[in-house]
């Protein structure tokens, strides 16, 4: 082989080309859906590492990059399985039917219950959940009433992506594990952020809805009629009625222990759950149904992060993510480098709008995060300027939930992200400069 072909060969799997091929073929692999994320997680990274000539080296950067995820992945299990069992016990229903009997025929009242709802029916992290109990249960008010449904799939997409910045939420796990932060590190700061943005959701929930009352010309009506809402009329035989108060406690003693960070989160997710399932549900038999109803679930979650730790650990461990690092810093200039943090954040909702959340956290963030350690940004802060952009994330075309929800409101899936784009940016913006002002993302490195 001549000099200069060498040369070439030798540049060709340089550390930053390898890097930048392996995340590169791993977004397009998901992305036109050739293979799964599970799949691509695991395969993609191997084979790569083998042509960078890690050989045998590979099995020990896997087992570190699962160790680095292994505490998310706990936390993530418990967290599913603990909000799991409190939706089946009933814990959410009183509130569920309080809700509805209290917004009347008033638009207004209307939409601020539809925010209420989605919020509180949110907090178990299940998109596909939310959605079928908030349209099923407001879909026939704003039907009688004659207001516009694109405001219930609009409201009801802002609210469920900003309490999916909860720990057990998918964006805030594969944000940590991508970056290989601590979850509760990643979270806690952005709590005040993201409760900004959802007061921001509420005002929005009431400037529409005074619009659509301005209007209909309808004034404050009588209770609306309870409807039927999936979730809530499983077999009663699991519910837990009796329990509410206690459940209540329970959960509200939980997630004041997170915010005051009492004890990590998978000890706390773990004590909670154990003390869940026994008040519960004490005999043996019923533990066992509430688990394997849930296992789907909870498999899919684990497995998923387990394999990001396998991804990072060899981009890690091979040199790619430091190389491809080194080679954005010959290109960026100093002076923009210092303002990733808020450039990540206005950069994740087009980013988190044409690719999935798998493609963006494992293959965008991680390069996004070593860059921003050259100048002094912590990975935390990265982490969380990338979940920024998730209202705007909810629109996307990639996503099925969208799907269902139009579905299920009889709108078109383009009506829908034409009506709620401006509105998603604008709360992704009021959640940015809420983040910056609360130290949650730094503006500048330093």
């Amino acid at each position: 082989m001549a000099l200069g072909d060498s040369a070439l060969f030798e540049q060709l799997l340089s550390p930053a080309l390898l890097g930048t091929a392996m995340v590169t073929t791993f977004m397009v692999l998901i992305m036109t859906k050739r293979m799964s994320a599970i799949a691509a997680l695991l395969a993609i990274p191997i084979l790569f590492g083998l042509a960078s000539g890690a050989g045998s080296a590979l099995g020990d950067m896997i087992l570190q990059g699962v160790l680095q995820v292994a505490p998310t992945a706990l936390m993530l299990t418990f967290a599913v399985l603990y909000f799991a069992v409190m939706m089946d016990a009933g814990l959410f229903d009183p509130l569920v039917r309080r809700v509805l009997a209290m917004v009347g025929d008033d638009p207004v009242r209307i939409a601020l219950g539809t925010a209420a709802l989605a919020t509180l029916v949110s907090l178990d992290g299940d998109g596909t959940t939310t959605a079928l109990i908030i349209i099923t249960a407001f879909l026939p008010v704003y039907k009688r009433v004659g207001m516009n449904p694109l405001i219930l799939a609009l409201l009801l997409g802002l609210c469920n992506a900003l309490m999916n910045y909860v720990p057990w939420g998918g964006p805030s796990a594969r944000a940590a594990a991508a970056v290989g932060a601590d979850l509760g590190q990643v979270f806690g700061p952005l709590i005040p952020a993201m409760l900004i943005g959802l007061a921001a959701v509420f005002v929005l929930a009431w400037w529409l809805g005074r619009a659509e009352r301005l209007r209909l010309s309808v004034g404050a009506g009588s209770g609306a009629t309870v409807t039927s809402v999936p979730g809530l009329d499983i077999d009663p035989a699991i519910r837990r009625p009796r329990l509410f108060w206690a459940n209540l406690a329970l959960t509200v003693g939980l997630v004041l222990g997170m915010i005051l960070g009492l004890a990590p989160l998978p000890v706390m997710m773990m004590g909670a759950f154990a003390v869940a399932i026994t008040l519960n549900y004490p005999r043996l038999r019923d533990q066992k149904a509430r688990i394997t109803a849930h296992a789907d679930n909870v498999v899919n979650v684990v497995v998923l992060i387990f394999a990001a730790g396998s991804f990072t650990g060899i981009l890690n461990g091979t040199g790619m993510a430091d190389a491809m690092a080194n080679a954005a810093l010959t290109v960026i200039p100093p002076s923009i480098g210092s303002y990733l943090a808020p450039i990540t954040a206005l950069a994740s909702m087009p980013l988190t709008f044409v690719m999935s959340n798998d493609a963006y956290y494992f293959g965008v963030v991680p390069v996004i995060a070593t860059t921003a350690a050259a100048y002094g940004i912590d990975a935390e802060a990265i982490a969380r300027a990338s979940l920024i952009g998730q209202p705007v994330h909810t629109l996307s075309p990639l996503l099925a939930p969208i799907y269902l929800a139009c579905g299920l409101l009889g709108v078109d899936v383009a009506d829908a992200q034409r009506f709620a784009l401006k509105w998603a940016v604008l709360i992704s913006l009021v959640v940015l400069v809420a983040a910056i002002a609360t130290g949650a993302i730094p503006l500048r490195a330093g």
